[in-house]
């Protein structure tokens, strides 16, 4: 079996293991979410940062919910990390948004942050004051021990079939995951183009 045979079937193999329940769980909370003139606050570093980008643009065109990347204001983000430091990056940019109880945090991240290992704490630190102020808190991530993982209300755990390929399975399906709910008939609200043509 060549790599793209392997990868493919990998691929496959998640599918196969993804949990569609906690997936409609999720669609509940941001359609809650949503019913109450709540905001969802995508945040992720790396190519979760990106991803974050792409969400924002679904969520707001095809869902119509009002939602945010921090890591889109690329002054604001590296003002913040030359002047106050990378770990609050995003803690800081929640409050100066006024973050509230009917928000909702929708972390995209391999690992989901950690205060042990000293990685994406600038997530803990978010998840740490979002829940101080009662918000929501969901993610797509590949690991189930990361403080993602641990601190939401509901978290979709990408199945690991291959030590050596988890960041770009993550990645990978952190954007099918976000794509099937913006789908899901509880949630879609606006038409998408080659659909309705």
């Amino acid at each position: 079996m060549n790599f793209s045979q392997k990868y493919l079937n990998e691929a496959n193999q998640i599918i196969d293991r993804l949990d569609e329940k906690k997936i409609e769980k999720l669609v509940d909370l941001i359609n809650e979410i949503k019913l109450n003139d709540g905001r969802i606050f995508f945040l992720g570093v790396g190519g979760s940062a990106g991803n974050c980008s792409h969400a924002v643009n679904d969520f707001r065109k095809i869902v119509g919910v009002e939602c945010y990347a921090p890591t889109d204001n690329v002054s604001e983000l590296t003002a913040r990390t030359n002047d106050e430091g990378w770990k609050t990056i995003f803690a800081e940019w929640l409050k100066v948004s006024k973050l509230t109880n009917k928000d909702l945090i929708f972390i995209f991240s391999v690992g989901g942050g950690s205060l042990e290992k000293n990685i994406s704490v600038n997530l803990v630190e978010a998840i740490k004051y979002a829940k101080s102020l009662g918000s929501r808190i969901t993610g797509v991530v590949g690991k189930d021990g990361g403080y993602t993982a641990q601190n939401s209300d509901t978290c979709i755990i990408i199945p690991i079939v291959n030590d050596q390929n988890i960041t770009p399975h993550t990645e990978a399906f952190q954007a099918v995951i976000w794509h099937l709910i913006v789908s899901h008939p509880k949630l879609k609200t606006n038409q998408t183009k080659w659909e309705s043509s």
